[in-house]
Formats: structure tokens, C-alpha cells, sequence
């Protein structure tokens, strides 16, 4: 019997809230006015996600705090929502660097069918905003996954997440975007699932996913700022 772990059911409480508010692009409004208040040192970076981005910040916000990073994660957001508030939430921050791991939503058909095009063609865009704003990107692949608790019904999600990291990758290489590789260190062994070690209900992250996550990061990072 699957369980549903806090974080699932946080990331359908911010799916039904943001279907009173698309995109939720005024639920950083506040934190984004006071980080402009301050000096902007030229080294600031920006986490653009989703639920996997905000419970990280959630959990370990050492991490965040220590290595100065800006989380704007916010639970079961699609690519589509991200690319909406990507001017507010990353742009007019002016960061340095900004990450993006998103994708895994719209596999999840959190705002309706999913279509691999849209999802990719979501991204490039928000590739080309950032290369606009002179903002370097590191693109991260979509983490391990082979089922959505909340929506049991969605088929062939391994397959799903393989077909959208291989276009990413490529994405990122097509601009220039540093490519982050989540997927292989998180996988289980049979090399389609979340290891459950670094995860309990298929999707999020724990703790020691997160560490996984954040040793592939800084390397990237150093280079970058």
C-alpha cells in the first residue's frame, strides 16, 4: 500500500490553491521587494521549481542561508506556471545564476494532458529570458520518478521523465546552459525509481536526498559565480 507522505500532500493543497490563483505570481512578492532593498552583490542565485525546490529550502534552510541561494520553489507548479512568473521571481532579482528543475509536474498532469513539446518549449523560453537578462542557467534534468501518488492513473512515467531529460540535456546544450544531472546519483537500481533511501513516496526528496542534490550543485555553482 502506497502512502501519502507530507510533502504529497502539500503539493495538492498548492494545486488546488493554484487553481484560484494561477501561478502564484505575487506569493514572492514580499521576500522579492526586500532582497531588492539590498545590496545585489553579483553572485546572487536564484532556485526556480517546483514542490521538489521548496521543501528543499523547507528542510535544509542552512544550506540555503550558508551558500547564499534564493529559493522560488513553489509545490505542484508545471512548467507553464514557472514561465509565468519567471520575469518576477528570477529576472528582476538579477541573479548571476539561476537553476531551473522543473518538468516533473507537467509529466504528472497537474494542469491538464501532458505534452512533452510544451513542457520543452516552456523551458527553451525561459532559457532565452535568462540568456536575454545575461543571466547564466544551469538546467537540471527531471529527478527519478516512476509513479505519482496523487495521480495514480498517469502511465509510463519512467519512459516519460527518460524522453524529457534526453531534450533537455540537449536544450541546455543547444544555449550553453550548464546541464545538472539529479537523476543518476537519486535513482534506485533499476535505474527507473526514486531510491527509496533518498525518498519515501516515489517524487520528493528527503534529507539525504537532498545532500545527494547538493553535492552535485556546488561543484556547479563555484564554477559559475
Amino acid at each position: 500500500m502506497r502512502t501519502i507522505t507530507l510533502a504529497t500532500l502539500l503539493c495538492l493543497t498548492a494545486i488546488a490553491a493554484g487553481a484560484r490563483d494561477f501561478a502564484q505570481v505575487t506569493r514572492f512578492e514580499q521576500a522579492n521587494m526586500e532582497l531588492n532593498m539590498q545590496r545585489n552583490d553579483g553572485k546572487r542565485v536564484v532556485l526556480m521549481g517546483n514542490s521538489i525546490t521548496e521543501h528543499w529550502v523547507e528542510m535544509h534552510p542552512e544550506f540555503f542561508a550558508q551558500n547564499r541561494l534564493i529559493g522560488r520553489g513553489i509545490s505542484g507548479q508545471t512548467t507553464q506556471e514557472m514561465l509565468v512568473r519567471f520575469r518576477t521571481d528570477v529576472i528582476n532579482l538579477k541573479p548571476k545564476v539561476v537553476v531551473i528543475c522543473a518538468g516533473t509536474n507537467d509529466i504528472a498532469e497537474n494542469a491538464g494532458p501532458y505534452r512533452e513539446d510544451n513542457t520543452v518549449g516552456n523551458i527553451e523560453t525561459m532559457l532565452l529570458m535568462a540568456k536575454q537578462a545575461k543571466i547564466k542557467v544551469v538546467l537540471a534534468s527531471v529527478p527519478p520518478c516512476d509513479h505519482y501518488v496523487w495521480r495514480p492513473e498517469v502511465a509510463q512515467v519512467p519512459e516519460k521523465v527518460a524522453s524529457l531529460n534526453s531534450r533537455l540535456q540537449a536544450l541546455a546544450k543547444k544555449y550553453k546552459a550548464t546541464w545538472l544531472d539529479y537523476f543518476t546519483p537519486l535513482v534506485a537500481g533499476d535505474g527507473r525509481a526514486l531510491n527509496p533511501s533518498y525518498g519515501e513516496d516515489g517524487v520528493h526528496p528527503n534529507l539525504a536526498g537532498y545532500a545527494v542534490m547538493e553535492q552535485a550543485l556546488l561543484p556547479v555553482l563555484k564554477k559559475l559565480r
